[in-house]
């Protein structure tokens, strides 16, 4: 390494990170309690560490220095001096190289050796012993970028929550063995942005993406050592900065390419970010960043035994929301991926974390408030997964206005509904209709509940109706991670796994169609999880999170079954679509609205008069009707014209058996035309009308939508 120091000016302390000014590079990181920090740079190879600066300036708690004539594409690292006292809270070590927190790009590949941790591994002492070797030979570089990119006048598709249909992907598996992506991109930003890939999701209906974790992340060194990965992403070491290996190319450049390609479409692109944790995990994990820096800042610390961290998260460590430094870097990096990548929103993983004041979840936590006075932040897309694994961590319903949240008790109730559960059509009609008794009292709106059947963590569509236990061997972990038994809510519908029985057969896809009919029926903001169109398993697994192979992958070529549940989806969205009666900004009143002499929805019997209270409590009821008459809903167009719409009539059978249904005659209406029928994969085309007191089996585990129009919608 060079003695000769190139010229160091001041500098400036914001913005933090490393900023390209078209002469030269400022430099500027956040440390509270370090005594000396180096900023080491590498030659373009990242293999030699070519100088080691002093950083000259410290503004309050940020030092900071200013190289000229370097620029974009420089390599970098820091190594921060201070007391290495875990019992006190502070891990600093120089030895180890260091990644900045800001860095918005990151090279190359993380090589784990016991180097990478700040104490001996093995000494008896364990994380209170010391280790002085230098860790930067494995170690990533982060990279100073030029941000510059012709956007082309792009702007945001801003698509209403109320006609916001959201599809959940992995980056890499979306497109990783799709046969009309060129082969050299499959699996990256490049293949999202690729026209098969769009075209599929723009033919489909799907209006936003929701990307697993793109933040960059490492992969646990049990993972590899396991020959695994960390697939899912959730373990961020670098929140501003794209996971490289998605990338083709240059990642950052990629990406924003990808976004202006979905936002062209008209697709909005909504990231899953993890910010109440890092890949550091616990006191016995290794020194990337954070931990070395300033781990009393950036980490809660158990207040009587520093040397530990809270686990709110159960991944060994969790952020200090209550450090304004934190919240800084949260927002910085939120906002950035707004202003400069040009994201629409955010679905944040664990979010009771992130309202954690001292201990207790506050929906008027600083988390929140600061997100609400954001000019930028509060007006883009935000949902919460509103749990996390400390005590009180399940806040279902309980989060602030301009937030919506992922529903499970949606996705339980309707699971257990087709699952044949009695005792639960009362549930049921309250998640059909926008789950009222968790976002009515605080004015919030059924676009406040995010409906899901199923999602990356647990069963796939397919597997939920294949498998009651799951199948995690492929996993290393004694087949004991992922949902548990009877918490999967699945049914195998008469065989465990794959079989060749054709009425068990049958009955699955039934199955699959009417979870999907549920979903796309129901009030609220639909969810779809990848490949749950045409039928794509895990093998069993409800837990892949380290399987990057065709275990997670989308397999593209599709039989018989997988074509036919792929036009049945596609034929509800466009239901959906077509028809403002499904996707309600208010909620059901059960009463007449707009004038109207009829209500807007009648709870029905099948005798096809109206329920009443007896029959609501009766625990083995599994039959309902459902009437949604078009004019009755509360809503104006743009130009502040009522909303109206036709009128619909939904039967469910959760029955072995078929259930006779009378059509009713309630508000009026002469005829109904049959719109969806999953007993049968066929797309109903009769032109058959049906009359009310007509009787209509209603196949066992399956539902019938019948739709009248009228003539003023």
């Amino acid at each position: 390494m060079s003695e000769k120091q190139p010229r160091v000016w001041p500098g400036e302390p914001q913005p933090l990170g490393a900023t390209w000014d078209g002469s030269g590079v400022n430099f500027a990181l956040f440390s509270e309690h370090a005594e000396q920090v180096e900023l080491c740079l590498f030659d373009p190879s990242g293999k030699q560490e070519i100088e080691r600066i002093l950083m000259p300036e410290r503004t309050g708690l940020v030092w900071h220095a200013y190289l000229p004539h370097v620029g974009p594409e420089l390599l970098y690292g820091y190594r921060v001096h201070g007391p290495y006292a875990p019992e006190e809270g502070h891990r600093f070590n120089p030895n180890k190289l260091l990644l900045d927190p800001y860095t918005k790009s990151i090279f190359g590949e993380l090589q784990w050796s016991d180097a990478m941790f700040g104490y001996d591994l093995g000494d008896e002492e364990e994380d209170l012993s010391f280790d002085d070797r230098d860790s930067a030979e494995g170690m990533l570089r982060s990279r100073v970028i030029d941000g510059s990119f012709d956007w082309e006048g792009d702007t945001p598709p801003a698509t209403p929550w109320h006609e916001t249909l959201i599809y959940e992907l992995h980056v890499k598996g979306f497109t990783r063995l799709h046969p009309d992506v060129p082969q050299y991109i499959r699996g990256t930003y490049a293949a999202l942005g690729t026209e098969p890939a769009i075209a599929y999701l723009k033919d489909l209906g799907i209006t936003a993406v929701e990307l697993l974790p793109i933040h960059a992340h490492i992969n646990d060194r049990r993972l590899e050592d396991q020959g695994l990965t960390n697939y899912w992403g959730y373990n961020s070491i670098g929140f501003f900065a794209p996971s490289p290996e998605y990338a083709s190319s240059d990642a950052v450049t990629e990406f924003k390419a990808a976004v202006k390609a979905l936002h062209a479409a008209g697709i909005e692109v909504i990231l899953d970010v993890v910010y109440n944790h890092t890949g550091e995990g616990n006191h016995l994990g290794p020194t990337l960043c954070f931990r070395g820096i300033d781990n009393s800042s950036y980490y809660r610390l158990v207040q009587d035994d520093p040397r530990h961290y809270m686990d709110y998260t159960g991944t060994g460590n969790t952020l200090d929301m209550g450090h304004p430094q934190v919240l800084q870097l949260i927002m910085d990096s939120l906002r950035y991926w707004v202003q400069e990548m040009h994201v629409d929103g955010f679905r944040f993983d664990l979010t009771a974390t992130l309202g954690r004041e001292e201990h207790d979840f506050d929906q008027h936590g600083a988390f929140f408030d600061i997100i609400q006075q954001d000019p930028v932040l509060s007006r883009v897309k935000l949902i919460a997964e509103p749990w996390d694994l400390g005590d009180g961590g399940y806040q279902v319903g309980n989060f602030p206005p301009g937030w919506v949240e992922w529903n499970d008790k949606f996705r339980d109730t309707v699971r257990d509904y087709w699952r044949g559960k009695g005792d639960v059509i009362s549930e049921l009609a309250t998640r059909l209709t926008g789950s009222a008794d968790l976002f009515y009292s605080n004015g919030r709106s059924p676009c406040s509940s995010i409906n899901f059947i199923t999602a990356h963590d647990g069963f796939t569509l397919h597997d939920l109706v294949s498998y009651n236990g799951e199948y995690n061997s492929a996993n290393q972990e004694g087949d004991t991670d992922g949902e548990r038994d009877d918490k999967n809510r699945s049914w195998n519908c008469g065989m465990e796994g794959p079989c060749d029985d054709p009425q068990i057969l049958a009955l699955r896809e039934r199955q699959k169609r009417n979870f999907l009919a549920t979903l796309f029926l129901s009030a609220g903001v639909p969810m779809l999880l990848a490949g749950d169109e045409f039928g794509r398993s895990q093998q069993g697994n409800n837990n892949p999170y380290c399987q990057d192979n065709e275990i997670s992958w989308l397999n593209w070529e599709l039989d018989e079954k997988g074509s036919e549940l792929l036009a049945f989806t596609r034929h509800l969205i466009h239901i959906r679509e077509s028809h403002p009666a499904f996707r309600r900004r208010h909620f059901f009143r059960g009463q007449p609205v707009n004038s109207a002499d009829t209500k807007d929805i009648y709870w029905l019997n099948p005798d096809g008069g109206e329920m009443t209270q007896e029959e609501w409590d009766t625990t083995f009821a599994r039959a309902l009707g459902v009437l949604i008459t078009g004019s009755g809903l509360p809503d104006v167009d743009r130009q502040g014209e009522p909303v109206k719409d036709d009128d619909f009539l939904l039967l469910l059978n959760a029955h072995h058996d078929d259930v006779p249904f009378t059509i009713p005659d309630i508000a009026d209406i002469a005829s109904w035309k049959l719109l969806v029928n999953t007993f049968v994969p066929d797309i109903p085309a009769s032109s058959e009308s049906w009359a009310p007191g007509n009787e209509c089996a209603v196949g066992g585990y399956s539902l019938m939508l019948f739709h009248h129009q009228r003539g003023d919608s």
